[in-house]
């Protein structure tokens, strides 16, 4: 997917709402999966929206919360929206963020271009910045496809890992 596209993908998600973000169970591609609503007068139903950055070589998540708010938001019943009502501080509860100021992709980034060199495809980098997080991330492709109520990215199997190793 060309840059151009990739980007009309984020614009489409903007203002919307991230409901989880992290890497696949299978720990090569990073998924956003977002929480997208319309006006109810338009008629258009929600719909969960997963981005998928295929080929994630680097994913890097930040606060965006300043040290002021941190300082106020380590209660944890600030991790439950409802005994959260009466605190001050960022309500980690109400279990999502806000895609806004957005996201964009990097002009001219030297660590897609330095992947793009190493591996023979085109990588690009994108920043997303929402209320609670920022986001880095240089990847090779990006899938976007609905994902229906309910759906797990992960689940904790019985038994543990298998200990098949790579190949290198």
């Amino acid at each position: 997917m060309d840059a151009e596209t990739i980007q009309r993908h984020l614009d489409d998600v903007f203002d919307q709402a991230i409901i989880h973000h992290g890497f696949t169970d299978y720990m090569r591609d990073y998924e956003i999966v977002v929480y997208c609503t319309a006006d109810p007068s338009t008629g258009i139903a929600p719909a969960n929206v997963r981005l998928l950055f295929k080929h994630c070589v680097t994913a890097e998540a930040s606060t965006a919360l300043s040290p002021e708010s941190w300082s106020v938001s380590m209660d944890d019943r600030l991790l439950d929206h409802a005994a959260a009502a009466d605190l001050d501080g960022y309500v980690w509860g109400v279990r999502w963020q806000c895609m806004y100021p957005g996201a964009s992709l990097v002009e001219d980034s030297e660590r897609a271009a330095r992947w793009t060199e190493a591996v023979g495809v085109p990588f690009v980098e994108a920043r997303i910045e929402t209320n609670g997080h920022h986001l880095t991330l240089v990847f090779a492709d990006l899938e976007v496809d609905d994902v229906p109520p309910g759906y797990t990215p992960f689940t904790v199997g019985e038994g543990g890992p298998d200990f098949k190793y790579p190949l290198t």
